[in-house]
């Protein structure tokens, strides 16, 4: 039984591994929004450069520390800031993934957004597009993947090959509460 146990773990480890993006892409889609969920490698200046070239209508940085201001955010991309003024929302009660899952639900709907483009790291975007799929099913989501300097120097490193484990636990436990009613009821 744990032989076996170490194989599914292995084999859905491989598969996560697959779904991980290695690079970054050209995103040529647009939507009606674009929400980053924070946490680092540069995810806010490549949310606000989409926002900036026309990806989107609308930027919510999702997570954001309560301390942080508009002028803050404006001053990581300063050549685009007439954009942060006018057209980026900062929601700073989401604490984790499903709290960014459910802040960008309800600003979706309060905007009738139908489609949203998801900023996040690369290793992170399986779970965050597990929570926003689950949150917003009628919502098209286009995954815009960051990969930070760390990961593009490869995955065959320890603290690497940690942290992939690691996102890969919090996503397996993330959709096994997804599929138990009762459970993902608690934290709705």
């Amino acid at each position: 039984a744990g032989a076996v146990g170490v194989i599914v773990v292995s084999l859905g480890f491989l598969w996560f591994l697959i779904h991980v993006a290695p690079s970054e892409i050209a995103l040529v889609e647009k939507a009606d929004g674009i929400v980053v969920l924070t946490g680092g490698a540069s995810r806010i200046e490549d949310a606000i450069e989409l926002l900036a070239r026309g990806n989107g209508r609308r930027l919510l940085v999702s997570g954001v520390n309560p301390q942080t201001s508009d002028r803050a955010i404006a001053r990581l991309r300063p050549e685009h800031a007439t954009f942060v003024t006018c057209c980026v929302d900062l929601d700073r009660t989401a604490v984790n993934t499903l709290t960014n899952a459910t802040e960008t639900r309800r600003w979706a709907k309060e905007r009738g957004f139908h489609s949203l483009i998801v900023v996040t790291s690369n290793y992170h975007m399986p779970r965050a597009m597990a929570e926003l799929s689950h949150q917003l099913p009628d919502i098209s989501l286009i995954a815009f993947p960051v990969v930070s300097d760390r990961l593009k120097t490869g995955w065959a490193n320890g603290p690497v090959l940690r942290l992939l484990f690691t996102e890969y636990v919090k996503y397996m436990v993330a959709v096994a509460r997804m599929r138990v009613p009762a459970i993902d009821r608690m934290f709705a």
